[in-house]
C-alpha cells in the first residue's frame, strides 16, 4: 500500500506533524501513547497512528487517507476518525484537528458540574480570541462512530469541544493555530481549576463583544 507521488504541501504536513507531535509530548500536554493529530491536504490527509507516541513520530509511518477516508499508505490510523471527520466535514475552513488528553481540560471532562455550554470561562483575552466557547459533548467510548453526530451539531460554531470524560479537541485553520489554541485551552483550564472556589471576575459581555469587534473574531 502506498500514497502515491508526495507533493511539497505532503511534505512539509509530515514535518509539521512531527514537529508539534514532539512539542505538545515533550510538555507534558499528552502523555504516553495517548492523544491524536491530522491534517487535511489539498485531496488526502495525514493522521497519526493508532498507539503512537506523539513524541516519537516517524514521517514516513504517518497514515495517509484518501479523500473518501480510505487508508492508502503508512501505519494504521488511530481509532479517532470519527471524531477527525466530524470536524471536517462541519468547519469547511478547518485543516488540521488536535486531540489531546491534556491534564486540566480533561479534568474539566470529568467534573459533573462542568457547565456544558461553556466549559471555559472567558477569563482571559486569549482564550476569547484563540478559542472561544467550549462546549462538552457527552462521554462516548474512544474510536466510537456515536460521537460525529454530537461533533456535527456543535463544531461548526465551536472549534473546540471537550468529549465528555475523555479531553480537549480543536480545529484550526493550520495545524500551527489549532496546536496554539489547544495551548491556550488546557492553560486557561488550568487556571480555572486553580481558582475553583475563588470569586473569579470573568470578562463581561461588552468586553468580549469589544475582543470580537477588534480582531474580527466571527468571520
Amino acid at each position: 500500500m502506498n500514497g502515491g507521488t508526495m507533493t511539497d504541501e505532503e511534505s512539509r504536513a509530515r514535518a509539521d506533524l512531527v514537529r508539534w507531535g514532539k512539542s505538545l509530548f515533550d510538555r507534558g500536554l499528552t502523555p504516553g501513547s495517548s492523544g491524536n493529530l491530522s491534517v487535511r491536504l489539498a485531496d488526502s490527509y495525514l493522521f497519526t497512528p493508532t498507539n503512537s507516541c506523539l513524541g516519537f513520530l516517524d514521517a514516513a509511518r504517518l497514515s495517509k487517507l484518501d479523500a473518501a477516508g480510505n487508508h492508502i499508505g503508512g501505519d494504521p490510523p488511530t481509532k479517532e476518525l470519527p471524531l477527525h471527520f466530524a470536524f471536517y466535514e462541519s468547519r469547511p475552513t478547518a485543516r488540521a484537528v488536535v486531540h489531546l488528553h491534556s491534564t486540566h481540560a480533561t479534568a474539566l471532562s470529568c467534573l459533573a458540574d462542568t457547565d456544558p455550554e461553556d466549559a471555559i470561562p472567558p477569563i482571559t483575552p486569549y482564550v476569547v480570541m484563540r478559542v472561544g466557547k467550549v462546549p462538552v459533548v457527552a462521554y462516548t467510548r474512544p474510536g466510537s462512530p456515536e460521537v460525529a453526530p454530537l461533533i456535527r451539531a456543535r463544531a461548526p460554531r465551536h472549534p473546540a469541544i471537550l468529549l465528555g470524560n475523555h479531553g480537549p479537541v480543536v480545529a484550526g485553520a493550520s495545524l500551527e493555530a489549532a496546536v496554539f489554541a489547544m495551548e491556550e485551552l488546557e492553560e486557561t483550564a488550568r487556571l480555572v481549576m486553580m481558582t475553583r472556589g475563588m470569586a473569579i471576575r470573568p470578562l463581561g459581555a461588552a468586553e468580549i463583544a469589544d475582543l470580537e469587534a477588534t480582531f474580527r473574531l466571527k468571520e
